[in-house]
């Protein structure tokens, strides 16, 4: 039997922050990625959201052994969902599975609960490493919220995974935000 793979929309791009092997571009249909608010953290975060007319790219890696239990506790404010065969990529046949927060879980951003800086920029260089300036493009205009409030952490990086960024990765972010109007506290 194959080990599963799990599609990553956000901080799971980056392979600086996880090692899990057989990581490959992906692209998931039918979902949408957005910036939401949960009880279950502080902060802001990326979930994937059922969206018949979208697509987005991420990727997948395998779950070696089927166990689960180190991704179900870094990524413990989602629910695993299962996908059936809405996602392009070269691993054959396999499971897939997508974490994302439980409907009815979720709600707008306020400012109780920003966008971390380090965490963006984590997606970002994620999202350039493996897909290029036309990926993190991609990336901005498939992803809602944008509305956000995003909390400049950079100086003293809050989030977990933080990942040290170039110039050019941050200049790649400050300049979408600015050009989404993004409310940088």
């Amino acid at each position: 039997m194959k080990d599963p793979f799990f599609f990553g929309y956000g901080s799971l791009v980056n392979r600086r922050t996880h090692a899990y092997e057989n990581a490959q571009p992906a692209r998931l249909s039918g979902w949408r990625r957005a910036w939401r608010a949960s009880p279950l953290r502080a902060v802001c975060y990326l979930t994937a959201v059922p969206c018949d007319e979208s697509e987005i790219d991420g990727l997948i890696a395998s779950v070696p052994g089927a166990d689960w239990e180190a991704l179900d506790h870094r990524e413990r404010a989602y629910a695993r969902v299962p996908l059936n065969g809405n996602v392009s990529h070269q691993a054959g046949e396999v499971d897939l599975a997508v974490y994302a927060i439980k409907p009815g879980a979720h709600a707008d951003p306020t400012r109780q609960n920003p966008v971390l800086m380090s965490y963006l920029d984590v997606v970002v260089q994620g999202y350039l490493d493996v897909f290029g300036r036309s990926g993190v493009d991609h990336f901005f205009e498939t992803t809602d919220g944008w509305h956000a409030p995003i909390k400049n952490d950079r100086a003293a990086p809050i989030y977990p995974r933080a990942q040290a960024t170039s110039d050019e990765e941050k200049d790649l972010v400050d300049g979408w935000l600015k050009d989404l109007s993004a409310e940088i506290e």
